[in-house]
């Protein structure tokens, strides 16, 4: 644990973690409008609300407001409105994305000391690869917990009405273990695939310290500092780049410590040379084969 430390909070790797929190901040609110833009085109305002606010659940709760805001204009909003700015947002958005994931597979990179480092198309293509994967865990994981409270609220009066509770606040944590899992397993290293049990572990560990960094995050900003004095209108943006590096330092760590995982595995598996007998003691082999 602590060389994993050591490993994810380097002085190189902050740098990766600044870069990865600015542009996901900056892809969030386009990555909103595209959401928006999608979900009223296949369902229902009241349903694109319910969706709304099981996105707005995974926020501080001080950076909320702002976000709860931008989506209720969204919402409320024509569909030709919306589509033509889901359009730019598209454009901001993939930048800002595709940006950001490059930071986070390198700072990957630099974590596991991967020595075959791919080419600059290769790279490219797989920072979109992953993005849009991460984009299209996000939106599942979100319809799966509006699934699982409109579930609750139809089986609420009914006795298996108790079984979609736990569900809400328990898929997002399962997708970002799964997502986080396949990222070490795929994307962190290149001459040599990641074992599967140290990804899931280190995905374990990540998803955890995530969890424990945003109640963290919460408790911090609301009880601790208060950054709406000190900022004023932006101070919600603040809490949310604070909850977005946090967060960040929770995936590098999980990548190191599945890089801890594999080193000490390997360490394991090969066998120790036999300590050379000094010059006093007699070999008895060796004195046989003289005699011979």
């Amino acid at each position: 644990m602590t060389r994993a430390f050591s490993r994810s909070w380097g002085r190189d790797v902050m740098l990766y973690t600044g870069g990865v929190s600015f542009f996901a901040l900056l892809a969030l609110f386009p990555a909103i409008a595209i959401l928006i833009g999608f979900y009223k085109a296949v369902l229902t305002i009241g349903q694109v609300s319910e969706q709304a606010a099981a996105l707005a659940d995974v926020i501080p709760s001080a950076a909320r407001t702002l976000f709860l805001n931008e989506i209720d204009r969204l919402a409320n909003a024509s569909a030709r409105t919306v589509s033509a700015q889901s359009a730019i947002a598209l454009v901001i958005g993939a930048y800002a994305a595709h940006r950001g994931f490059k930071a986070l597979l390198a700072g990957l990179n630099l974590i596991h000391d991967e020595t075959n480092p791919l080419g600059f198309f290769k790279f490219n293509m797989l920072a979109f690869l992953v993005a849009l994967a991460a984009f299209v865990l996000f939106t599942i994981v979100s319809g799966a917990v509006v699934t699982s409270r409109l579930m609750e609220h139809a089986y609420a009066d009914q006795p298996v009405g108790w079984l979609a509770l736990p569900l809400d606040g328990l898929w997002p944590a399962l997708g970002l273990w799964l997502g986080l899992t396949m990222l070490y397993r795929y994307a962190m290293a290149h001459a040599k695939r990641v074992a599967w049990k140290a990804a899931i572990i280190g995905g374990l560990v990540a998803t955890v310290m995530s969890t424990f960094f945003s109640w963290l995050c919460t408790i911090y900003v609301e009880q601790i500092v208060h950054l709406g004095a000190t900022y004023g209108s932006v101070g919600a943006v603040v809490v949310l780049l604070i909850w977005l590096s946090w967060n960040v330092n929770a995936v590098f760590y999980g990548g190191a410590f599945a890089t801890e995982l594999e080193i000490e595995w390997e360490t394991r598996a090969v066998p120790s040379e036999p300590a050379a007998l000094p010059d006093t003691v007699v070999n008895l082999s060796e004195r046989r084969q003289s005699r011979q």
